[in-house]
């Protein structure tokens, strides 16, 4: 097949019609073109030379040049695409390196491998610029939601026609009970766009949380002009959702309008997730009042929050736990994603049982420690004491103020409390040194001899190995692996000691070795406060 006038203008035509089928640049066509043709030139002449096409836009003729590039004498490496400054001065009056010698050489007659091979690269170049096309299009619509047609199923996957594109739509992230056919429409929502080199780059999803939220964007006018904001989703794709609202109008409410009226609005998005359940809840900023919220239709007598774990012990009626709980643990599961917290629900008589075994634990504290009898033990534990450093360096106020306490019974209470501290102080350090523990660790400020001997048993013996410990690794924690939460003992755990004061031990131990220039420390203690600051001011 050689290049000749009959044909020239068939290139350009052929150029037209791929782009506006492919809806590209026709000029990237005609780039593949040329590139095919070159190549095929190149196995023609030889693949060391520097052959190139180039297609005149108007008219369609291929001209077909071999090009070499003058270098300097000792840079020459293929003779047959470079020249010395020298052999160049036959071609050019003036020579300099960089400059090219352009000769015109005659089109290749494309046999059938070389036409086989041009129509690849042309191919190859056309459906690159096609995907490139299609990620530029999608690229800013992730997280918005798009209307297809169903092409044909692979493997369980849609391959979804979402105009100027393709779309997949994973079998995972289709509603359980739903089934598609080829030529049905299919409302998706943009869960990413990626540049791949092979197959799909824009991922759809019908199960994701987010959809629902677009979905109540579109039927809800409040939301999309951000009277009404969506604070948070949680769904069981197909089976039950819930969602937080809040408005920023006092005059509407926000449950309401989502439901719209007689439940149209609602209904709209019911229908379009295949009858899925959707709780609509009034978001609030108070975590315990949210979660009372979060949890309905079941009554909750009691919320009880655990910042430092990040968990929440919610009580409810005996009759009501199973209402709370819902079927296979769906209604709290739901809750919990809404929340952001581990849920631990437990019943009225659940509850009352611990804090009976609370009462009781620390009241034989007590009586075994300070030998007094189990009246006046069970007294100060009512009273709110939970510990024998309460009862010793407490004002001695608080203990006269419990009923029956006069001045000799509260100061030999106290005195009793300090005696058994010290001895228990004593033995710990006794521990501690036969233990190995360096002075540098009895030295520091703010460890208790209980403290050091705790930290002896984990190996931690001298200033340096505590300089190096982890806050999380003192104070305990909680790590997230596959999807679950985990619960991370803590060296000094037992002793009450939260994650800002373990923070602040390893800093202060840290500075004293020298490790940590305290100037810079108290940098960026100020720089966290000034961010704090911006917060709160952003938030009022």
């Amino acid at each position: 097949m050689a290049i000749t006038s009959a044909n020239q203008l068939e290139l350009l035509q052929t150029a037209e019609a791929v782009a506006r089928e492919k809806m590209i640049d026709p000029d990237l066509v005609i780039q593949a073109m040329e590139e095919s043709l070159a190549r095929a030139a190149k196995s023609r002449y030889g693949s060391e030379l520097d052959i190139r096409v180039k297609i005149d836009r108007k008219t369609g003729r291929a001209t077909f040049a071999r090009i070499r590039t003058v270098v300097a004498d000792e840079e020459v490496e293929n003779h047959h695409a470079q020249l010395t400054v020298k052999q160049a001065k036959s071609y050019l009056s003036d020579p300099q390196i960089g400059d090219e010698v352009i000769d015109e050489v005659p089109p290749v007659d494309l046999g059938r491998i070389a036409a086989q091979s041009a129509k690849q690269v042309i191919l190859q170049k056309v459906r690159e610029a096609e995907r490139d096309r299609q990620y530029d299009e999608f690229k800013d619509r992730k997280g918005t939601i798009i209307n297809g047609v169903v092409k044909r199923e692979e493997y369980g996957n849609l391959i979804v026609d979402i105009g100027r594109g393709e779309g997949i739509l994973r079998r995972n992230e289709k509603i359980g009970r739903e089934s598609y056919r080829p030529n049905d429409r299919i409302r998706c929502y943009i869960k990413d766009v990626r540049r791949e080199a092979r197959g799909p780059q824009v991922f759809l999803s019908r199960t994701d949380p987010q959809f629902m939220a677009e979905l109540f964007k579109m039927e809800v006018p409040e939301i999309y002009d951000n009277i009404i904001e969506i604070k948070a989703v949680a769904r069981d794709p197909g089976s039950r959702a819930k969602i937080a609202v809040i408005s920023y109008d006092n005059s509407i409410d926000p449950v309401g309008a989502c439901v719209g009226m007689r439940g149209s609005r609602v209904q709209a998005v019911v229908n379009e997730l295949q009858g899925e359940k959707i709780d609509i809840i009034p978001w609030n900023q108070d975590q315990a009042t949210f979660l009372v919220n979060a949890l309905q239709p079941a009554e909750v007598s009691k919320v009880v929050i655990d910042d430092d774990a990040g968990k929440i012990e919610v009580v409810v009626p005996d009759e009501q736990l199973s209402l709370a709980i819902g079927r296979r643990g769906q209604n709290v599961r739901l809750a919990s994603q809404l929340t952001g917290l581990d849920i631990d629900i437990m019943t009225e008589a659940e509850e009352s049982a611990r804090r009976q075994a609370e009462f009781a634990e620390r009241t034989k504290l007590f009586m075994d420690t300070l030998d007094i009898d189990e009246m006046m033990a069970q007294l100060l534990v009512a009273e709110g004491f939970t510990n024998l450093e309460e009862v010793a360096y407490v004002e001695q106020d608080e203990l006269l103020s419990i009923d029956g306490f006069d001045e000799g019974t509260a100061g030999e209470l106290q005195a009793r409390a300090r005696d058994y501290i010290e001895e228990q102080n004593r033995k710990a350090i006794e521990t501690a040194r036969a233990l190995g523990v360096d002075d540098s660790l009895f030295n520091f400020e703010g460890l208790t001899p209980q403290m050091i001997e705790a930290l002896a048993k984990d190996g931690i013996k001298t200033l340096e190995d505590f300089a190096t410990c982890a806050d999380w690794e003192l104070a305990g924690g909680w790590t997230t692996e596959n999807g679950q939460r985990k619960k991370d003992d803590g060296v000094l755990e037992k002793f009450d000691v939260s994650l800002e004061e373990a923070q602040h031990l390893v800093m202060t131990a840290r500075v004293m070795l020298g490790w940590v220039d305290p100037t810079e420390l108290a940098t960026e203690t100020d720089d966290a406060e000034v961010d704090g600051d911006d917060e709160e001011e952003a938030e009022a």
